[in-house]
């Protein structure tokens, strides 16, 4: 059965709409607070900004209190409210869609460590065209799949799982760029392994924001897609008009 935005408040118990409401909102609140780590991780990376990276790897405990919170709250309703159906998709969703926005919080950190190595270091980012190129295609994912959760919006979810190939692709060239540039200049091979770490922890991140998008068409369609690939995909059965 598909559902759409309405369908979770339909229950007698209005303390069940709110439990229902509240996990989702909070799930936003927590892919917020991730996309700002990202962008703090990127700006301090090409701006040189110690602090800012400081702060985002210190904050990387709120990501994982979220997290708990979270999980708890869905605990708590699975054990007693008994959900079904469409319920229990949500609550499913949204507990793996924790763990993904977890897992991204991981690699804004891992980027905003290595930003401090390079600022101590005194080296400028040798691929921060690559950087800058990927992370906004990340980015973008990233926003797009949390609208997508917002709106169970199917079709902008599918647009994301489809994008993230592009990202793969675009991380697979700037890899082989940066391999060609450390083959030709041997002193820049301590500044270039950070940066593609960085590109790493972008790809990665890029990987899990096609992972919530996949959650959103689990929860809508009650198809778990995670191991189909794109071409297989029937867009007319996930599309909206169904």
């Amino acid at each position: 059965m598909d559902i759409t935005s309405d369908t979770h408040s339909q229950h007698i118990s209005q303390q069940y709409n709110q439990d229902l409401e509240t996990i989702k909102t909070q799930l936003m609140a927590m892919g917020g607070l991730v996309e700002k780590q990202l962008q703090e991780a990127l700006a301090a990376l090409l701006d040189g900004d110690s602090q800012l990276a400081i702060r985002v790897r210190d904050n990387d405990a709120s990501v994982n209190g979220m997290q708990l919170k979270i999980d708890e709250e869905c605990v708590r309703i699975l054990a007693r409210r008994q959900p079904a159906a469409s319920d229990l998709r949500l609550v499913i969703a949204v507990i793996r869609a924790t763990n993904d926005l977890e897992r991204m919080g991981d690699e804004a950190n891992k980027i905003a460590r290595n930003a401090l190595d390079l600022i101590e270091a005194g080296r400028i980012p040798q691929g921060s065209v690559e950087i800058r190129h990927i992370s906004e295609h990340v980015g973008n994912m990233l926003r797009d799949a949390l609208t997508a959760f917002a709106r169970f919006d199917t079709e902008l979810a599918l647009k994301v799982v489809a994008e993230d190939a592009s990202v793969d692709s675009e991380y697979t060239t700037a890899m082989r760029s940066l391999a060609t540039l450390m083959m030709e200049d041997s002193r820049s091979i301590g500044g270039v392994l950070n940066v593609m770490t960085v590109l790493r922890a972008l790809e990665r991140i890029g990987d899990h924001a096609d992972n919530l998008a996949e959650h959103v068409i689990y929860l809508v369609k009650g198809r778990d897609i995670r191991h189909t690939s794109v071409s297989d995909l029937d867009h007319e059965l996930l599309g909206k008009g169904r």
